[in-house]
């Protein structure tokens, strides 16, 4: 609440601030970022910091919240032990999990073995054609690849697994020199960092250039200007 001065009406920015916040809810977007044993830490947590650090009013940054909601999903519900031995616990399993607008799937060692997973690659299709956006870092693409949800599109994965995608995959336009790859709703991305790459193309899409940038300058991540791969 503002102070008064002598004559002064006083104005209440309480109700005010609740309102923004309570818009900004309303038209939040939901994102699901699929966790499982073995995943490389920055592949998910790289994301997950740009879409819960994003906000549409810099100034607002401290009152309102992102724009996006961030859900982390794993098969169970039980603790994952990542690639360097973090333990995440997830927020919903595939049984729980709610509608989703946004779905992204990062990668790391533990891909060897998700892709023979039945469960993990149907519920990767389900989810495929439900979603606004499937986006993948990292190996996380070669999932997608084994899901059949890369036919006949434009893709990549790191800079070590281009040519295991090139020979998985005929029908799939392996493209190494890009380091965020578009086509249509589908965002495939390279190695690890590059899922901050890829989610700050996210946030450009659903709120414009001004947001994406901004977001990158909280970071202190350089804004990807050019889409050359790094290597």
């Amino acid at each position: 609440m503002l102070l008064p001065e002598k004559g002064h009406t006083i104005i209440r920015v309480s109700n005010l601030t609740e309102k923004s916040r309570e818009r900004t809810s309303m038209m939040r977007k939901h994102v699901g970022i699929v966790i499982f044993k073995d995943i490389e830490v920055l592949d998910f947590c790289g994301p997950f910091e740009v879409f819960s650090t994003a906000r549409l009013r810099e100034e607002k940054r401290r009152e309102e919240p992102s724009p996006f909601e961030v859900l982390l999903i794993a098969e169970k519900t039980e603790t994952v032990v990542t690639s360097g031995g973090m333990k995440v616990i997830p927020d919903h399993s595939f049984e729980t999990c709610p509608k989703l607008d946004i779905l992204v799937v990062p990668g790391g060692w533990g891909t060897r073995a998700e892709i023979k997973n039945p469960v993990m690659l149907e519920w990767l299709k389900t989810r495929s054609s439900e979603v606004e956006t499937l986006t993948t870092v990292c190996t996380g693409a070669m999932l997608l690849g084994f899901a059949g949800l890369l036919d006949n599109r434009h893709a990549t994965t790191h800079w070590r697994s281009l040519d295991w995608m090139r020979d998985s995959f005929p029908s799939v336009t392996v493209e190494y020199d890009k380091h965020v790859v578009e086509d249509g709703s589908v965002i495939t991305s390279a190695g690890i960092s590059a899922g901050i790459d890829m989610a700050l193309k996210v946030v450009l899409r659903y709120y414009g250039e001004a947001v994406a940038r901004a977001t990158a300058k909280h970071m202190e991540y350089p804004y990807p200007d050019s889409n050359a791969r790094r290597i």
